[in-house]
């Protein structure tokens, strides 16, 4: 498992980009090695600081093999970094991977924490009719990750999982609970080191 290609976005106007009409979604590979800070990659900026501004949301994988299939369903290349990732991987089934799984890329340590759930920005970057609907029944939402310990990393590294939590429950099911599996749900908020967002979810799919 390892790192094809470390990607960044710079903020720029957009019509199509929801209520702000601002987004760094077209993330580019970069060059060399990337510092890793607290809540994010350095050179990569954010214009929707209250939906992704949140450290549980400070990097953003997507699997190769994801883009992949992808390519097929949508009959056009998908490049690395063109669904607004910041690391795409080779090799690591991250849709598999479990909330709360940590991972040491180059220096830094990452946990997973969150599926991506489409947005209208989402939507209108890839103008492909229906295209939240696909996105949510494809089940392939790549992984948000929390930064434990800073470093850098860059395309090459290899993915080491340092750490797999019992009984844990796997980004494609978190998918499923943010959807209204309650049970899922429920697991999910039994971990004690959920993400904070996770208790605000909860009140909309328990009640």
């Amino acid at each position: 498992m390892r790192i094809l290609s470390v990607n960044l976005g710079r903020a720029v106007a957009a019509e199509w980009a929801g209520r702000l009409r601002r987004t760094a979604i077209d993330k580019r590979p970069a060059e060399g090695r990337v510092a890793v800070h607290a809540n994010g990659l350095a050179g990569d900026e954010r214009a929707d600081l209250v939906n992704h501004g949140h450290p549980d949301q400070a990097v953003y994988a997507y699997a190769r093999e994801d883009h992949d299939w992808w390519q097929a369903e949508l009959g056009r290349d998908r490049r690395d970094g063109s669904f607004g990732e910041n690391l795409t991987t080779s090799g690591a089934d991250v849709t598999e991977a479990l909330i709360g799984e940590r991972w040491r890329i180059g220096t830094a340590v990452l946990e997973v924490t969150a599926p991506r759930i489409p947005c209208v920005t989402f939507r209108g970057w890839m103008g492909e009719p229906g295209w939240v609907r696909r996105f949510t029944l494809a089940a392939r939402p790549g992984a948000y990750c929390r930064v434990v310990e800073q470093g850098e990393l860059g395309a090459g590294d290899e993915i080491e999982v340092l750490d797999r939590p019992r009984d844990g429950v796997t980004i494609r099911e978190a998918f499923a609970a943010y959807h209204g599996d309650r049970d899922l749900m429920r697991k999910i908020l039994a971990h004690p080191g959920h993400s904070e967002k996770w208790d605000g979810i909860a009140e909309r799919v328990l009640k």
